[in-house]
């Protein structure tokens, strides 16, 4: 059985998380600011479909990308030298949750509920939330959005509409947080592709531990310049 939680945000030990479903910590809630924010620092996080209770997970192993260790494969790095995308900043928040809400294929459903849009876009307007956004020829065609919160960035999702895109965006993220001593991307969940991006499994404990510092040092919340990322040496 997981706790049901009502009142004030407070969760259980992350270690209670269940073995199956993997990580299922808790149930109930809401996703007002103090709630993400108290959850984000404890390494948890939403994660339920529509028509569900809100539902909180804390992964074991947790998956991370430290910002420095990126794999960037020589496919890659070209696209980045021809900087054929114009990469932007916080320019359109709301367009880029649109674009990862949608469905992955015709008639599929989604987690990211109209009510975890407004979540998000909450946390953006007090400069928590923020996005990395590919352009190609005035259109928005990939990106990815999540929190940024002491020295840590806990990624949400991303989305791709030309090749490359998404992975331009995650590139341009992890030089711009290396550049202003970012200790870690949470990944969240394990993936082939963001194995191959350079992350790495570690256990729920250590990130945990490691969240009790990154979350108390680092920039206070505020939009990023748009053009931050722009610049980049990719040698």
């Amino acid at each position: 059985m997981i706790p049901w939680l009502v009142g004030r945000p407070q969760f259980p030990p992350v270690e209670r998380a269940l073995a199956e479903p993997a990580g299922l910590l808790a149930a109930g809630g809401e996703l007002t600011p103090d709630w993400l924010l108290a959850a984000y620092r404890r390494g948890i996080f939403p994660w339920y479909s529509a028509g569900e209770p809100i539902l909180w997970w804390s992964p074991n192993p947790r998956l991370v990308l430290l910002p420095a260790e990126i794999h960037i494969t020589r496919s890659l790095r070209r696209t980045l030298r021809r900087r054929r995308f114009e990469i932007r900043l916080d320019t359109a928040f709301a367009e880029v949750v649109e674009h990862c809400a949608a469905p992955r294929e015709p008639g599929g459903s989604t987690w990211i509920t109209a009510e975890m849009r407004a979540a998000y876009l909450a946390m953006h307007e007090l400069g928590y939330a923020h996005s990395v956004e590919s352009w190609l020829d005035g259109e928005l065609v990939g990106g990815l959005y999540g929190i940024g919160l002491g020295r840590a960035f806990f990624g949400e999702s991303m989305f791709s509409r030309a090749t490359d895109a998404s992975k331009v965006a995650l590139a341009h993220l992890a030089r711009f947080l290396e550049a202003r001593d970012y200790a870690v991307i949470d990944c969240q969940m394990t993936t082939p592709h963001l194995l191959s991006m350079g992350a790495r499994e570690i256990p729920r404990a250590v990130f945990a531990a490691g969240l009790e510092t990154w979350t108390r040092s680092g920039p206070p919340p505020a939009r990023w310049p748009a053009e931050a990322a722009r610049g980049i040496d990719w040698g």
